[in-house]
């Protein structure tokens, strides 16, 4: 080991997180980066986050420094101009003080080769984690538009993807190429680099799938009175609050069903949507409730009353964490019918906060939720999907022994202190072989 990589170990890292979305841009990768920088800045690194300016505040935390910088506002475009705008502020930063790591959080960052080189050997060793892939949301979204979902044309940003993906890909494809290692989030990303992009001979990838804040995100404490009061009125609020709901049995006969998600077509809500009828034919008293932000409202809301649903749907704007965290531990399943995910945060979200999920049966869903923690539905499918909701309402002691076993699950190895520790040892590996 040299001089230089022994004090590095033992005084800590300089990491420069290059990141589109960081809070209060709460996206799952914002949200990532804000749980990560704190958790290593905890562990004795020094962090700063690189991303977009924003009108709004960010959001403080100790040893994490936030650099903003100016982006052009138009779909795609706007990750090649905050790429070379960032660029410019990482060699700021450099010279302020010398910079260890540089953790780029693909594909929000733009940069080509010759970037990437330049950065490798101006600045420090790029470790580029691989948030799925702008081809993998064409893609989904191309299938959730042969399940008729909505119309791509629609919204700007769907219809940048679908008409620039390929281009933009070529970031991607220099990413994996020039870093040092890529991270990717689960191993269904891992797969898709190798399938539709060409990955180097002496390519070096790690899996590495995000956790979520287990404190945060926790079920709810029916014995502290304050915690039940907040359960009681958000039951209340949807009119999912018969007696045994009232106090916290599975039994209930006014089941809370819960989808958190932007609206946009991926994200598969109107197959859920279609799945309702089915799912209040056999308990008619259920509520759904959505809770996201996007273009699809009015659409969504057009078809729950088309259906006949739209007494039982509830659709609601995107919120803070902690408003987040208490719908997700008073409902009683958790519903996520997305076509396409780099991961999915949501599921692990719904496990740590003790209630169950009905997913797709497809990677990476599959790789956090089985029978034991939820239910597994065909993609695109709603008969298959009511039918799976209907047998987990159905079976409330199913549903209790899932809850605790999700949690369970989370907590063994999808948490911020787990990624922490992963992406420490990664970034020591990068080190020792860049100091040889």
């Amino acid at each position: 080991m040299s001089i230089r990589l022994a004090a590095v170990e033992k005084m800590g890292l300089h990491i420069a997180m290059l990141s589109g979305e960081y809070p209060p841009r709460w996206g799952g990768i914002g949200s990532v980066v804000y749980h990560l920088a704190s958790h290593l800045s905890k562990r004795g690194h020094d962090v700063t986050v690189i991303t977009r300016s924003h009108s709004k505040q960010t959001p403080q935390q100790p040893g994490v420094k936030v650099i903003q910088v100016p982006w052009l506002k138009l779909p795609m475009t706007f990750t090649r101009s905050y790429g070379k705008n960032a660029l410019t502020a990482l060699r700021r930063l450099n010279d302020e003080k010398k910079v260890d790591i540089v953790h780029t959080l693909l594909p929000l960052v733009s940069w080509n080769q010759k970037e990437y080189r330049w950065v490798r050997e101006n600045i420090a060793p790029v470790v580029s984690a691989l948030n799925g892939s702008w081809i993998g949301e064409r893609e989904g979204m191309k299938l959730a538009a042969q399940h008729k979902e909505a119309a791509t044309w629609k919204n700007p940003n769907d219809l940048a993807i679908l008409l620039t993906a390929k281009y933009y890909s070529r970031y991607e494809q220099a990413g994996i190429d020039e870093s040092a290692i890529s991270v990717a989030i689960s191993e269904s990303t891992r797969r898709e680099f190798e399938q539709w992009y060409n990955p180097p001979d002496d390519w070096c990838c790690e899996t590495v799938l995000y956790g979520v804040d287990h404190q945060v995100f926790r079920p709810v404490n029916h014995s502290d009175s304050d915690d039940h009061k907040a359960y009681e009125e958000i039951r209340i609020s949807y009119d999912a609050a018969d007696k045994a709901a009232l106090i916290g049995r599975s039994d209930t006969k006014t089941p809370l069903l819960l989808a958190v998600g932007r609206l946009v077509a991926r994200k598969g809500h109107n197959t859920l949507l279609r799945a309702m009828p089915q799912i209040l034919n056999s308990h008619p008293n259920a509520k759904l409730v959505i809770i996201g932000r996007g273009h699809m409202r009015r659409t969504l809301l057009r078809q729950a009353k088309k259906l006949g649903v739209g007494h039982a749907v509830i659709i609601q704007p995107g919120m803070d964490f902690e408003l987040l965290a208490l719908h997700f531990r008073s409902a009683d399943l958790v519903i996520y019918p997305s076509y396409y995910e780099g991961q999915g945060l949501i599921p692990l979200e719904a496990l740590a906060s003790g209630t169950p999920v009905v997913t797709v049966n497809k990677p990476p869903l599959t790789e956090m939720i089985d029978s034991s923690v939820g239910g597994l539905f065909n993609c695109g499918d709603h008969i298959n999907l009511a039918n799976c909701v209907i047998e987990s309402l159905n079976k409330p002691e199913m549903r209790e022994k899932q809850a605790q076993l999700g949690r369970e699950r989370v907590l063994s190895k999808y948490t911020y202190e787990h990624n922490a520790e992963a992406y420490e040892k990664i970034y020591h590996l990068v080190m020792e072989k860049h100091l040889k």
